[in-house]
């Protein structure tokens, strides 16, 4: 009998950073790997985060036998309770002992706690349905990541997971090459592999050189140091302990999520923070500047994170103050350009002196750069290539360095979200589109917010708004109170009283006209929402020769 064919399909992550999510199917068994979400950008006004689309999934829904998580960074995991809560069923979670309890932790919030969540160790092998799934361990800037090896019915399938191959890794960070290696030569079908750092030529630095650079930098430093970093980063973490340890610093922990991390971490054995090293943030002024270190999130200049808050001077417990140190041991993310830097600016304005990457070593990538990425080819040396894991251009440029590596272009698929890519008989190709998209989430409302809403929002971000009341006679229409005006983000009243005079004017006359009109037609009743329109109309038309501004017109009639 010819084995049955084998769907892949990525609800994302192929096209953006973030919202990484793939649905694998073969007759009526779906696997998915990984549900991702990402933050949203500057024009997604209210915008918590965005999620996948996950209709292919819930039009499948008694198919999926599990869900598969290589690691535990939100880009991968963040969607999991929006997921779970659209199931409706009971679906297990598979995972590494730090991915799950990241992800307990946030299914408490959710009021999720009863999800099946099981746990997978690297060298393990799980059956579901027709797939074996092998578990590699691989380095990453988080702790427990995973690849998984696949076997199908049409063969074997590696999806690499975020990765670097690091020489000279921390002790238990270090990538089973050999395994990678073994599949090659058992052979891959094909080899669905990171993209996020394929622009950057060489190799990724090491962790221990960031280790070192904390040395150089706390033996230099007089007073406080406040680093701020991902709070996932529990190696990274780690070093900064030891290296406060080694200078006779005590740590504090500052934010949320990095107290939360740090405690799991400590739970797990995969941190250590003596006792008498711990300090609360409380007891910080008990100790000399020259004692202290502060550990803290917000590296990505998040807008109600620790570190803004710090430089900002609203924080409640840590004020940043001249001979401070302020470490930033991240790269900056494209898009968290413009609020990076204005953290910095307020920094130095308040006394401090920053470290950040441009000037100094003290950031590695989780991701590989160009001749790793060259590398997990010759190992696997897959028929079929398939870059995951970036935005469009890396995808091409992932392309574009495999075919350097000697990969045949008929064998280098630039597939994107939604894509539904077959493999049968040795082969790949795409066999039709499913729907995906963007999921909003705002609040409680998940994608309730759609693409109106956030033009809505965009014009009063970008033009402000007037709202236009008054009271009028339902029976004739006379004006009983008003036209009175109320600006919000458009202009501000004082500063110009005689341009909403003018406007109040404006609509006085829309009132003359209309019912001038309706008295020579012989009408006696009126429309409220052509009065709406009109004045709606005459004052964009006003502000926009005035002003040349667009505002939103709001009017509120009110009779009586």
């Amino acid at each position: 009998m010819t084995p049955p064919a084998v769907d892949l399909v990525a609800l994302g992550g192929l096209g953006e950073i973030g919202l990484n999510a793939m649905a694998l199917s073969c007759g009526q068994d779906m696997v998915l790997i990984d549900a991702g979400l990402m933050f949203p950008d500057e024009t997604m006004y209210g915008v918590d985060v965005v999620i996948p689309d996950f209709s292919h999934v819930l039009e499948h829904v008694d198919q999926v036998r599990a869900i598969l998580l290589t690691h535990g960074h939100e880009d991968h995991i963040g969607a999991l309770p929006f997921l779970l809560h659209q199931l409706r069923t009971s679906v297990p979670v598979y995972g590494t002992r730090l991915t799950l309890e990241l992800v307990r932790d946030r299914l408490r919030e959710h009021r999720l706690a009863d999800t099946d969540l099981r746990l997978i160790t690297p060298g393990q092998t799980l059956t579901l349905g027709p797939f074996t799934f092998d578990f590699i361990r691989v380095s990453h800037s988080i702790i427990d990541g995973v690849a998984l090896a696949i076997d199908t019915p049409a063969g074997c399938l590696i999806h690499s997971g975020d990765f670097k191959i690091e020489q000279s890794p921390l002790p238990g960070q270090e990538i089973e090459l050999g395994r990678f290696a073994a599949y090659g030569q058992r052979g891959v079908l094909a080899l669905l592999s990171d993209s996020t750092n394929v622009e950057r030529p060489g190799y990724t630095l090491s962790e221990k050189k960031i280790g070192q650079t904390f040395h150089d930098l706390f033996a230099t430093c007089q007073g406080r140091i406040i680093v701020a970093m991902f709070a996932s980063s529990i190696t990274r973490i780690q070093q900064v302990i030891h290296t406060a340890a080694a200078y006779g610093r005590k740590v504090a922990m500052s934010g949320r999520s990095m107290v939360t991390n740090v405690r799991i971490a400590r739970e797990l054995d995969y941190l250590t923070l003596d006792k008498d090293q711990e300090i609360g943030l409380h007891e910080l002024d008990a100790f000399p500047d020259e004692q202290v270190v502060v550990i803290t999130t917000g590296s990505q200049g998040e807008p109600m994170s620790a570190l803004t808050r710090m430089a900002a001077g609203d924080h409640k417990q840590v004020q940043i103050r001249p001979g401070d140190t302020v470490i930033l041991s991240s790269r900056f993310i494209p898009g968290n350009e413009r609020a990076i830097t204005d953290i910095i600016n307020n920094l130095y304005r308040r006394g401090a002196e920053v470290i950040y990457e441009t000037v100094s070593e003290i950031h590695v990538s989780g991701h590989a750069y160009q001749e790793e990425l060259k590398l997990m080819i010759n190992l696997t040396r897959p028929r079929y290539f398939i870059p995951i894991h970036g935005e469009y251009r890396h995808l091409v440029k992932h392309i574009e360095l495999a075919r350097e590596v000697g990969l045949a272009p008929e064998r280098l698929i630039l597939a994107q979200d939604g894509d539904q890519l077959r493999f049968e008989n040795g082969e790949c190709r795409q066999v039709g589109r499913v729907n995906v998209g963007r999921i909003l989430v705002d609040g409680k409302g998940v994608g309730d917010v759609g693409q109106a809403v956030l033009k809505d929002r965009r014009h009063l971000a970008e033009h402000g708004m007037v709202i236009v009341l008054l009271v009028i006679d339902e029976q004739t229409g006379d004006i009983l109170s008003g036209p009175d005006l109320i600006s919000k983000g458009f202009i501000f009243e004082e500063a110009a009283p005689h341009l909403l005079e003018d406007a109040k004017c404006v609509i006085l006359e829309v009132f003359d006209q209309y019912f001038e009109g309706r008295d020579r037609l012989g009408e006696v009743k009126f429309d409220l929402g052509e009065i709406k329109a009109d004045i709606q109309r005459e004052l964009r038309r006003f502000y926009n020769q005035i002003l040349d501004r667009r505002p939103v017109i709001l009017p509120q009639i009110i009779t009586l």
